[in-house]
């Protein structure tokens, strides 16, 4: 007749083997049943079971709480190393996300590991690797590999003992990362300085904590692709490279947000070697966004050519094209006839914010009159204005999102982007990439690659010669 199991208690599974320190050690000549060292009562033994699982589920309630205010993959790939780290009592490890779907993002992180180490341990061969077995689906992989003194094994590769001894490794272990929406994503290893291996508790909770992470992971492995596939869709939308006109020199900066959106530049090379400019925004985010910005912008480059030296029609018709076509959307614009022998720019702006003239002397706003966006009203017009400029100065054209990003009221962020177009060192004002890449920095102090930007960001910088 079977034993009967232990009765789950408060919902934790009985099965789950005791904590190591449930049960004290006999003394050495003793027996369990002498009097000197009576059995523990059975109540005893339960109790300090039940406080090794509670114990236990706190750790993971804590370790995964962690977890999941990681918002990027990269954090959660860090917080994954150091959680496992501390379950299994590592001090060092990598984690490769690979995963097998083949569609990337391919990636190899460290935990107290140096990027040379990593190089290192990327030139042993795969197949040595217990990362690599569990990669590759060969067998033994599946619950984890333990190595528990590498150099005791036998066949060991001589290039594995190699970078084993330079790193100053002894023992690992590994673990598949396997989501039950996806495929396999990669794999983590914990290394030992000394040999050991986990015991049967610690790859019990790592292994708990290694399956939620990768349900976790796999979220935001899909968020990042999403991510890139937005930013790529909308940078294939905008200009592959600027046009070289004589009299002008310019450059552009853009960042596209995590859920992309639809603002947008543009220098279309005119007749009679005029150039025209042209930054603006659509309302939204997501595909629909970005969509309707590559329809925006194809029209504008459309009506520029038919009619550039009116800027001011150029956005009338943009405004009627937007009204018929998308009467729910509303977008910004700033369309500008740019004559570089003349230095000169004719402008008009729909709900944009004023361009910015930076020059030796001068560091302003240009005056523009205040107008709605275009989709806004039943007809949209607003006179336009003339930007003279002086030999060596430079325009800044700009989305709001160069402003919302700074996290500031409106005031301080257009003062924010004053004192940075004009604290530009004058080493730098010939060369408007210079510029461009000095006023991001003062302005957004995270730069563009921030992840945690949710508006769009265009600048594109004019510099007459």
């Amino acid at each position: 007749m079977n034993a009967p199991h232990p009765p789950k208690v408060a919902g934790i599974d009985s099965t789950v083997p005791a904590p190591a320190h449930t049960v004290a050690p006999a003394t050495p000549g003793s027996s369990p049943a002498s009097p000197a060292n009576p059995p523990a009562p059975a109540g005893a033994v339960l109790q300090d079971r039940l406080a090794g699982w509670v114990s236990d589920l706190t750790t993971l309630h804590e370790l995964t709480e962690r977890l999941v205010r990681t918002a990027t993959l990269d954090e959660a790939l860090h917080e994954l190393l150091r959680a496992g780290a501390a379950l299994v009592g590592a001090r060092r490890g990598l984690v490769v996300l690979e995963p097998g779907d083949g569609l990337g993002p391919d990636t190899t992180i460290g935990l107290g590991l140096a990027r040379a180490d990593l190089g290192h341990i990327e030139t042993v061969p795969r197949s040595a690797l217990s990362y690599g077995r569990i990669l590759d689906g060969l067998p033994g992989g599946e619950c984890g590999i333990a190595v528990p003194d590498l150099f005791a094994e036998e066949g060991l590769d001589p290039r594995h003992r190699e970078v084993a001894a330079r790193i100053g490794y002894a023992a690992s272990y590994a673990l598949p990362l396997t989501a039950d929406t996806a495929a396999r994503l990669g794999a983590a290893v914990w290394l030992y300085d000394e040999p050991a291996e986990p015991g049967e508790r610690q790859r019990h909770l790592v292994g708990l904590y290694a399956r939620y992470a990768a349900e976790h992971l796999a979220r935001l492995l899909e968020l990042e692709r999403t991510r890139t596939s937005m930013a790529t869709m909308s940078d294939e939308l905008l200009p592959a490279r600027l046009p070289r006109v004589a009299g002008v020199q310019l450059a552009a900066r853009h960042r596209t947000g995590p859920h992309g959106g639809g603002d947008w530049y543009d220098a279309l090379p005119l007749p009679d070697a005029a150039l025209g400019l042209a930054v603006g925004s659509v309302t939204g985010s997501g595909p629909s966004a970005v969509a309707a910005m590559g329809r925006l912008r194809a029209s504008l480059r459309a009506y520029a050519v038919m009619e550039g030296e009116d800027p001011v029609a150029v956005l009338s018709d943009l405004e009627l094209l937007l009204r018929l076509t998308e009467p729910a959307r509303s977008a910004t614009a700033l369309f500008g006839y740019c004559e570089p022998a003349a230095r000169k720019i004719t402008l008009a702006g729909a709900g944009h914010s004023p361009p910015l003239l930076v020059g030796q002397r001068r560091t302003e706003f240009v005056e523009t009159s205040v107008s709605a966006p275009l989709g806004m009203l039943a007809c949209w017009e607003a006179p336009s204005v003339e930007i003279l400029a002086e030999p060596g100065e430079t325009v800044l054209l700009y989305t709001d999102g160069l402003l919302h990003r700074t996290g500031e009221a409106t005031d301080r962020a257009f003062a924010r982007l004053h004192a940075a177009a004009a604290s530009v060192p004058r080493a730098l004002r010939g060369d408007p990439g210079a510029i461009a890449d000095h006023v991001v920095r003062s302005v957004l102090p995270d730069g563009l690659d921030t992840a945690d930007g949710a508006e769009d960001v265009v600048l594109l910088a004019v510099r007459f010669e």
